[in-house]
């Protein structure tokens, strides 16, 4: 593993050689080491690889090959056995996407009740949302946003047998009736999470299909419930996303400052510290122990969050990439202190916390390290006070730091235009989506592509094969709006800039250029699946209800890696969207399961999975079917 095949990222192959030349245990060593071969990373256990193997009861753990009807003890399929690993796979994902949501909303109850350092900096927002929602919006806005809360707690402990209110409120109306007829419309999403969990159990639904169809109702609630709550309330109380310029890539690292790097998938505390770090008597501080100043630099999904609403400057200073970077974010030896939230730090941390001495304190009750005993778990009534005191231990760290410590400098550092969301496109569009749909009516943009994508070290190097997807289907006049890991590729990859236009096809150059954007629409997090979801519902409405299977927009996933982005991918099926996926999940050992979900589940939402591990010919599978839906659509 050299070169491209560990990132595509020349800054963290230069870090790479420091990591080596200094003994540490790096991703890419761990990668190689679960490999069958030395020779080749890729090469795994094939019952592993196919999904059929289950350790869930003591009869095993089993295998099962389709071939020969070979079934676990208590009788599943492999069809079945892949598929309660799938759902398995997604409850989690749900869970973990849900847990955010859930301290989105406490957030959102501290600040009207002036216990956090925060405010609503959006009203217009929450009184859009909760118009959508049918509350009376009229009054007072503590009220309102008190109600609002009322109401979407009540509809996530809703029952599983009672359809969910916020996915009535705001689900597309085709898409809405074809779930009911399928059974398939969600309730409460705890009650789902507890009908999927339940439904796993050894000897109680062992069939594909009908474990298939729950992942489905799952994903729905978990998009609309989860996804889009959070996102929209987050713009509530941290700012719409509006596009900016931002700096990313390893080079935003100065090893004279104090380095505070907020990590993870919420922003919560990385906003607190920024708010504190912006006051002189703070940068007085930094200073006073020798430093130049202080500066919080944004990391991963935390960090995604936070440049999409908020603007660099001299403090909130950059973005350094996403969570396969890490290692070599730490072994730059210009971190102070390493915030980790929910979701995204390394149980390897803790070796590098000690090797380049920086403070590894995990801010979130979901998050543990071996040897890891200090901590400061997030409370939105103390956020500030919290703030104040990882900042100070940040200050207390630099001299040993900077003394110790021989830091990796030269390292890139570029731009990117961060900051596109549903309400800032609209407004690039002069208020409509209708110059948008006049250019896919004429052909300028032949579809839309939403990148949803993690980054993973299967086949490719990290960011490798995104990068590759995404410049090919900009090439061939297709917009990109990105989210999640992905989007930090493209990011710090150079594609989210006015200079990738040069890249684009001539119909969108010439759109990108009228409108002054780049090819690729930096859109968000992994947790934007929701907010893109209620986007193309837009779409559709604004076409005169076309329903979301024929329009000419795709999912793409070239590099997923985790449980969120499994369950994202179910419910872009169950949206009714051609969803393509790499590397290939875990399912292949079930080939009745295999052929729903890439054949048969046309037939049942519209939505389709299309495998394909050569960049090339996955364009071409996803231009085969936007032209399709062009055709239908008579455009």
């Amino acid at each position: 593993m050299e070169g491209k095949r560990i990132s595509y990222h020349e800054s963290v192959r230069k870090v790479r050689e420091r990591l080596k030349k200094d003994g540490m245990n790096t991703i890419w060593d761990r990668f190689q080491a679960q490999g069958f071969r030395k020779d080749d990373p890729d090469k795994r256990c094939p019952f592993c690889l196919k999904g059929a193997r289950c350790d869930l009861c003591s009869n095993g753990p089993c295998r099962a090959d389709a071939s020969i009807d070979k079934r676990g003890v208590c009788g599943i399929t492999a069809d079945g056995m892949a598929m309660r690993m799938m759902l398995l796979r997604n409850v989690m994902g749900t869970s973990t996407y849900h847990y955010h949501t859930e301290t989105t909303l406490r957030t959102l109850k501290a600040t009207i009740e002036g216990t956090s350092p925060f405010s609503i900096r959006e009203p217009e927002k929450l009184r859009a949302f909760a118009k959508r929602l049918g509350l009376e919006t009229t009054g007072d806005l503590k009220k309102l946003a008190r109600d609002l809360l009322d109401f979407i707690k009540e509809d996530f402990n809703r029952d599983f047998s009672e359809s969910s209110r916020i996915v009535e409120a705001l689900a597309p109306k085709e898409r809405k009736e074809l779930w009911k007829k399928l059974g398939i419309f969600p309730g409460g999403i705890y009650g789902e999470m507890m009908l999927s969990t339940s439904s796993c159990l050894t000897n109680v639904d062992g069939y594909y299909a009908s474990l298939a169809l729950k992942a489905m109702r799952l994903g729905i609630a978990m998009a609309y419930q989860s996804q889009i709550v959070n996102e929209f309330l987050q713009d509530v109380l941290f700012n719409i996303p509006r596009p900016h310029e931002m700096r990313v890539n390893l080079g935003v690292l100065n090893p004279d400052y104090v380095n505070v790097l907020p990590n993870g998938h919420e922003p919560f505390i990385g906003f607190a510290m920024v708010q504190l770090a912006r006051k002189e008597e703070w940068q007085e501080k930094a200073k006073a122990v020798g430093a130049k100043g202080l500066r919080i630099i944004a990391n991963i999904e935390t960090g995604q969050e936070m440049i999409q609403r908020w603007e660099m400057d001299e403090v909130f200073y950059g973005f350094t990439g996403n969570w396969i970077t890490q290692e070599a974010v730490l072994a730059t030896g210009a971190t102070d202190l390493y915030a980790c939230d929910m979701n995204c730090s390394m149980s390897i941390d803790p070796i590098y916390a000690k090797k380049y001495k920086f403070k590894l304190i995990p801010v979130s009750e979901a998050v543990a390290f071996e040897g890891i005993n200090e901590r400061l778990d997030y409370k939105p009534e103390e956020a500030e006070k919290q703030a104040a005191m990882l900042l100070q231990m940040a200050i207390d760290n630099f001299k040993e730091r900077r003394a110790t410590v021989e830091p990796v400098t030269g390292l890139d550092l570029g731009r990117a235009i961060v900051g596109f969301s549903t309400e800032s496109i609209l407004e690039a569009l002069g208020g409509s989506l209708e110059p948008l749909l006049d250019s896919l009516k004429k052909g300028k943009v032949r579809g839309i592509a939403g990148l949803i994508s993690c980054t993973t070290l299967r086949d490719y190097g990290q960011d490798v094969h995104t990068i590759e997807i995404a410049k090919e289907l900009i090439k061939r006049d297709v917009l990109i709006l990105s989210m999640g890991c992905g989007n930090a590729a493209l990011q710090v990859g150079g594609l989210c800039t006015l200079e990738a236009q040069q890249l684009a096809g001539p119909g969108l150059r010439e759109i990108c250029e009228a409108l002054n954007i780049p090819p690729i629409l930096s859109y968000g997090t992994c947790t934007d699946t929701g907010r893109v979801a209620d986007l193309i519902g837009a779409v559709s409405e604004a076409l005169g209800g076309v329903a979301v299977p024929d329009l000419p927009i795709v999912v793409v996933a070239p590099e997923y890696m985790e449980q969120k982005a499994t369950i994202d991918a179910i419910f872009a099926l169950a949206f009714g969207l051609y969803t393509y996926v790499n590397p290939v999940p875990t399912v292949t050992g079930g080939p009745d399961l295999v052929r729903l979900l890439t054949q048969d589940c046309k037939d049942l939402t519209g939505g389709i999975l299309h495998l394909e591990k050569d960049t090339v010919q996955a364009v071409d599978a996803i231009m085969e079917h936007i032209e399709a839906n062009r055709k239908k659509l008579g455009i």
